[in-house]
């Protein structure tokens, strides 16, 4: 029974929309969480949350570059699946073919990606941790 629920697992890593939508973003290359955001209108901690599940199936991987963490793909496989999906989904839902996949750039009325890469030579918009070494509290001998 274990390959039964080595695949069983495989497909609960698959059973949320924002993981499928997450993958859908990264199907067109490695992406920062900011372009995440930016595409799905989420905060940037429930992003994360599924990016770890993700990580932890060993899927994605990450890397950083300053402030900015990148995403991308590594088992680009799962592609097969979701289309697979996509097709059964499309025959079974009665939705129109290019209906389940949305485009990876953020709607017009969303706000942009702030990151380099989308908009390179721009400064990154977070910010430093400020140093709070000089606000020591004294303590009385």
């Amino acid at each position: 029974m274990q390959p039964y629920q080595d695949q069983a697992q495989s497909f609960k890593v698959l059973m949320h929309p924002t993981r499928l939508a997450i993958l859908d973003i990264l199907r067109e290359g490695e992406q920062c969480v900011c372009h995440m955001e930016a595409y799905l209108g989420l905060r940037q901690a429930y992003i994360s949350q599924h990016l770890m599940v993700l990580r932890d199936a060993g899927w994605v991987t990450d890397r950083r570059e300053g402030w900015n963490i990148f995403y991308r793909v590594s088992k680009p496989e799962i592609y097969q699946v979701m289309d697979a999906m996509n097709a059964f989904s499309v025959v079974v839902g009665g939705a129109q073919a290019g209906d389940i996949r949305p485009n990876a750039k953020p709607p017009a009325n969303q706000r942009t990606c702030p990151c380099p890469k989308c908009n390179p030579g721009a400064e990154s918009t977070r910010y430093e941790t400020p140093d709070l070494s000089l606000n020591k509290v004294e303590t009385a001998a």
